[in-house]
């Protein structure tokens, strides 16, 4: 009797391990098709649909299931769906494990995929209904062909009138701007030049260069007027902006104000760093006067704990970065990349969506003073500030379109 009861658990033992790794091992998406306005999956063997991440993502609207553990048995698996449905469809490997499945559509719908009793191997996809399915224009090339060039004749000479390239619109991405300190709050001083009027002058040239490159920007101010810290990242939120750019300036005491200088990018998290502390300090001042600091701290930690986006928040801070710096150091061989730090801004407390601070320099340093205030290296950082935010959106375009 033992030894049938030992046997038995044997087989159950290897039931259990083999199941398991027939969820762990790498499974193969082997055939779609559309059905019953759905988008049906068949995997090659059983799979666990824990592994499969649903999201939605705007402007267009679009359904998104990442399939983790799963790599696709050909590249031509969409060859043989065909009608209008199917050009709302990609597939594609989007990681060596994970195959993304992207459906687009005018506007949301009810897209409840489900996993079929008696199936083990398919996942059946609610696709859009026929009147909500984008046109197929809408799935060509964003590139416009190039017209044909019109060609006049002046005495045998001929000159060719080419059109202007056409950029791709960014309209539906906006961009918050937020220049730092104004009204009755100056920010830092040195050599009588005041924080406020740089980091405007500066936000103002972000905007217009943002806007050659088809985006849409909105101003957090325009002019010399004071807005209190959370009031900045709500706007953010609440125009549903892409990323949020706070500008401001640097400041050391005067004992160190000639050694101390270059240009950093922050993201919003906690920090033990005392460089990145002592400056967050002072940039906070202004919204922590007169609240306990005790409390005020505490604010602080649980907005960082509970989630801004601090992945895509240090990401954008990188390309931010990285741009300002190749940009400046064309014409100013010597400035200094202070790099990408984290620290508890408040400005960037309660956004949503990815933020940051950029420090353009410290107006405590009496050389990279004087430059702050040329329009030529002004533009330099203007330029650096939106080519990073523009490579930060174009590398998250590729995400999220393959």
């Amino acid at each position: 009797m033992k030894i049938h009861r030992v046997k038995l658990f044997r087989v159950f033992l290897l039931f259990i391990v083999t199941s398991s790794l027939l969820f762990s091992a790498v499974n193969s998406l082997k055939k779609v098709e559309i059905r019953k306005g759905e988008l049906r999956l068949y995997y090659s063997h059983a799979f666990d649909k824990k592994q499969i991440r649903h999201f939605r993502l705007d402007h267009p609207c679009r359904e998104v299931f990442d399939l983790h553990n799963t790599r696709l048995y050909s590249k031509s698996i969409l060859k043989k769906l065909k009608g209008q449905v199917a050009k709302t469809l990609k597939i594609a490997q989007y990681k060596p494990d994970i195959v993304r499945v992207v459906i687009t559509s005018k506007k949301p719908y009810s897209c409840t995929a489900y996993k079929p009793i008696l199936s083990r191997t398919s996942y059946h996809i609610p696709l859009p209904p026929k009147g909500n399915v984008l046109p197929a224009k809408r799935f060509k090339s964003k590139k416009k062909p190039a017209k044909k060039s019109a060609t006049k004749k002046v005495k045998n000479t001929k000159v060719r009138y080419m059109p202007s390239p056409v950029s791709y619109s960014h309209k539906h991405e906006l961009i918050v701007i937020d220049a730092g300190h104004g009204g009755h709050d100056t920010g830092a001083i040195g050599g009588k030049k005041r924080e406020k009027d740089l980091v405007l002058q500066i936000a103002k040239r972000v905007e217009r260069q943002l806007k050659k490159r088809g985006y849409s920007v909105y101003m957090t101010r325009k002019s010399d007027r004071f807005l209190k810290l959370p009031q900045r990242t709500r706007i953010a939120d609440k125009k549903k902006a892409k990323v949020f750019i706070s500008i401001h300036a640097n400041s050391v005491p005067k004992s160190k104000r000639n050694r101390v200088h270059g240009v950093e990018t922050f993201f919003l998290q906690t920090t033990r760093d005392a460089k990145s502390q002592r400056i967050a300090a002072r940039e906070n001042k202004a919204v922590l006067k007169g609240a306990g600091s005790r409390l005020s701290k505490q604010v602080i930690i649980d907005a960082v704990l509970n989630g801004p986006k601090i992945v895509q928040s240090n990401k954008l801070a990188i390309d931010v970065q990285r741009k300002m710096m190749s940009n400046l150091r064309r014409y100013y061989k010597d400035v200094k990349d202070g790099g990408v730090r984290s620290a508890p801004f408040w400005v960037l407390v309660g956004a949503s969506r990815p933020s940051i601070l950029v420090e353009v320099g410290y107006i405590s340093h009496p050389m990279e003073r004087k430059r702050l205030f040329t329009p030529r290296y002004q533009e330099l950082l203007a330029k650096g500030i939106a080519e990073g935010i523009d490579s930060y959106l174009e590398n998250r375009r590729k995400e999220i379109d393959f």
